[in-house]
């Protein structure tokens, strides 16, 4: 059974466990298959050499996910090419792809964790009263190394871009 984290986070005040590890900079990134536009599945092997903003968040339909992607996806216009943004969410990849072409969202690649929540249980951002994975986000260097590591407190809330964006800029010097 996997680690639950009681209490890790909040949503609108409201205490949620979390399941799967609390990860930390320095570790190994846990590896992933995620389904990608078209039902593919996109595995961390698919960003080989890159280096990986892996934004784990609820749902694309809701402004405060809305928001962060947006804000992703025009920081991602600014970031060295070795770069990739990745969203993460259990939306069907149907929805998000009709969300990325109604927000203009095309530097971001969404993936959905709907088929079994490895991701969410492998990264610790299952919510498991939910079946959603909250608010948190990742940098993996090129060699698959976690070098940012933020679980978004209370899951409304923004994360850290810049603590974010600028591990992602260091990691890819």
């Amino acid at each position: 059974m996997a680690e639950e984290r009681h209490g890790a986070v909040t949503m609108r005040g409201n205490a949620m466990t979390l399941v799967g590890p609390q990860l930390k900079p320095g570790q190994q990134a846990p590896a992933f298959t995620l389904t990608g536009a078209g039902l593919k599945p996109v595995t961390l092997d698919d960003f080989k050499g890159k280096v990986k903003i892996i934004a784990s968040v609820p749902s694309l339909d809701t402004p405060v996910c809305d928001a962060e992607t947006r804000r992703f996806n025009e920081e991602a216009a600014k970031l060295p090419g070795v770069v990739q943004v990745l969203t993460v969410s259990m939306d069907l990849p149907f929805a998000q792809a009709r969300w990325c072409g109604a927000a203009g969202v095309d530097k971001v690649t969404t993936l959905s964790d709907y088929r079994d929540a490895s991701f969410g249980a492998s990264y610790g951002t299952l919510i498991k009263e939910l079946h959603l994975l909250t608010r948190a986000v990742f940098v993996v260097d090129r060699a698959n190394k976690l070098t940012h590591v933020e679980y978004v407190k209370e899951a409304t809330n923004q994360p850290d871009f810049e603590a974010a964006l600028g591990a992602a800029r260091a990691a890819a010097s």
